[in-house]
This record gives structure tokens, C-alpha cells and sequence, in this order.
């Protein structure tokens, strides 16, 4: 039976593989997991038999950085509005980031409406299932490519998102935190653990990411209800604490973010144009707010129509 070690691993250019520190074997592994996940899965509607490869497509942009519950609500509104790529693209992208309303970071909006026109000009309007394509798309990246080709085509793809590089971290790397960005290192020990047969190894994605999402958490793990709580490197190492660099949270009272945000929510609610006055209500720090204005506008998040006037973009 093959136990998770060095020997797993390929090599690579880079360098030999990282030492795997969960002693497990690997089929004892992927079936420990998958029986975890099975029994205490969400019930979330873009992990259906059903869910399109464009609903599970719109849920991967809309979950960056956003949790489940904020993300629900427009999900289901944006299919209910756009249940195609081509009804997306046959609409301005003003009206993209106009429904992405407060789900945060409305850049988003913009790429999955630009990847809807792609993927209506350049693929008949189906969301391509061939990974290299995925990751041609307009706003679609490694993780995206990667996450769709595996959830909607059921395919075998390493999908490293923070929830599953956080468990590799702590169940495999002993350590209490991944890098800050994703490394080598970790591709290698993910490809390593990754089952042979597709349509497992598309369902261990899931898995591992439900795990971090509910359990191997960032800030309060539940280690006690962790399928792999005597086998974790880091819990064998007795818990060291995270030795790298400051964590920085992401704040956003008072910031540029924050003023960002209460302009597009002007924008949003006017359909139509809006003049500098409505704007210029929302904060009271003129110069910050004209740095927002003018970041949201090279973001392509907002269109000047006239001096003093402006619009989502059309």
C-alpha cells in the first residue's frame, strides 16, 4: 500500500519533492476524506447533478473572497436573471456589476461578463470543458480553470484554493499556515495526493475544500471533529504556532475599498446617470473620494458621459 511520502511525489525542474508528513496511506487517505465528506457535506444547489457548467462557473467567481451565505442570494438571482453565458453577454456590463450589488471585490462582475461575451463569440455559447481553453477565458485563472474543469466536468485537476492549501498545510507540512501565495511546493504536494481516477479525484476537490471551509478553519479549526486528527503533521508536532511572515487582515472601515463601494451603490440604484452632487454626499473626504472615483473609472467599473457625470459602464 502506498504511503504518503517524499517517494509519492514527482520531481520536478524546480527541485525534489517536499517530504509529505501525514503518515497515511494514500487509498486510506482519499477514502477517510471522501467518507467525511459524504456525511457532512453542504447542500449547496452548484454542486447538484444538475448545476450547469455555467452555474458552477458563476458560483467559482462569486466565491473569491466572498463566504456561502453572502454568496447564496446573488446566485441564485444572477441564474434566475442570466441562466446562459449568452444571456449575460447580451447585455452591457454595467448591468453585471449592477446585480453583483454588495457581494464585494465588483471587478468580478466585470471579468464573468467579459467571459460570457468569449464564451459566446468563441464557443457557441457552452463554457468550454477543455482545461487549456478554461484558462484562455477572460478573467478565468489557475485556481478558476482548474475548479470548473474539475466541479462541472468531473475532470482530474489539482484545485488549490485557501481552504485546501490551509489543510495540506497543517495535515501534510506540519505547519499552522500556507504561504501567502500558492508555491511550487505545494502544486507538487497536491499532484501527489491527487486519486488517479477522475472522477474520485474530482470529488477528494471538493472534499478537501469542504474540510478547510468547516473544519481545519483559519482561525478556530475544530481539530477534534477532523477526519484527520491523529494523522495531522501539525497536531502530531503538538500545534506549533505560525513562525512566517505578519498575516495582514483585510480592513476595510475607512478605506478606499469602503469608498468605493457607497459610490457604485449610487451608481447601482440611479439606472441612469448620475451627477457629481449625488456623489459627492457619500463621504466626506473629498480627496479620498475623488481617489475612488478615479480608481473605479480606470477599473472600468464606472463611465464618465460628461465633466461631472457619470454611469455604470454601458
Amino acid at each position: 500500500m502506498t504511503s504518503i511520502t517524499a517517494a509519492t511525489a514527482p520531481l520536478s525542474p524546480a527541485g525534489p519533492a517536499p517530504l509529505l508528513g501525514l503518515s497515511l496511506p494514500l487509498p486510506a487517505l482519499h477514502t477517510t476524506v471522501l467518507d467525511w465528506y459524504e456525511a457532512g457535506k453542504r447542500d449547496l444547489p452548484w454542486r447538484t447533478p444538475d448545476a450547469s457548467p455555467w452555474a458552477v462557473m458563476v458560483s467559482e467567481f462569486m466565491l473569491q473572497q466572498t463566504p456561502v451565505k453572502r454568496v447564496l442570494p446573488a446566485w441564485e438571482a444572477w441564474l434566475e436573471r442570466w441562466p446562459t453565458p449568452a444571456d449575460l453577454a447580451a447585455e452591457p456590463p454595467g448591468e453585471a456589476v449592477r446585480m453583483w450589488g454588495r457581494l464585494g471585490y465588483p471587478r468580478r462582475a466585470l471579468r464573468l461578463h467579459a467571459t460570457a461575451v468569449a464564451i459566446t463569440e468563441q464557443h457557441g455559447g457552452d463554457v468550454p470543458d477543455d482545461h487549456a481553453t478554461l484558462l484562455s477565458l477572460p478573467g478565468v485563472g489557475e485556481y478558476t480553470a482548474a475548479a470548473v474543469a474539475s466541479f462541472a466536468f468531473r475532470q482530474r485537476h489539482v484545485v488549490l484554493d485557501t481552504n485546501v492549501r490551509r489543510v495540506f498545510a497543517r495535515a501534510v507540512s506540519g505547519v499552522e499556515y500556507p504561504a501567502q501565495a500558492t508555491t511550487a511546493a505545494e502544486r507538487r504536494t497536491a499532484t501527489a495526493l491527487l486519486p488517479d481516477d477522475a472522477e474520485t479525484a474530482a470529488t477528494w476537490a471538493v472534499g478537501v475544500m469542504e474540510l478547510g471551509a468547516l473544519v481545519c478553519t483559519a482561525r478556530s479549526p475544530e481539530c477534534g471533529d477532523c477526519p484527520l486528527f491523529t494523522h495531522c503533521a501539525w497536531q502530531r508536532a503538538g500545534r506549533p504556532p505560525y513562525e512566517g511572515p505578519a498575516r495582514r487582515g483585510q480592513s476595510y472601515e475607512g478605506t478606499d475599498r469602503q469608498v468605493r463601494g457607497k459610490l457604485l451603490a449610487v451608481l447601482r440604484e440611479a439606472h441612469g446617470s448620475v451627477e457629481q452632487a449625488r456623489l459627492d454626499v457619500v463621504w466626506p473626504d473629498a480627496v479620498q473620494r475623488a481617489r475612488a472615483l478615479d480608481g473605479l473609472v480606470a477599473d472600468g467599473l464606472v463611465e464618465p458621459v460628461e465633466q461631472g457625470v457619470y454611469r455604470l459602464p454601458q
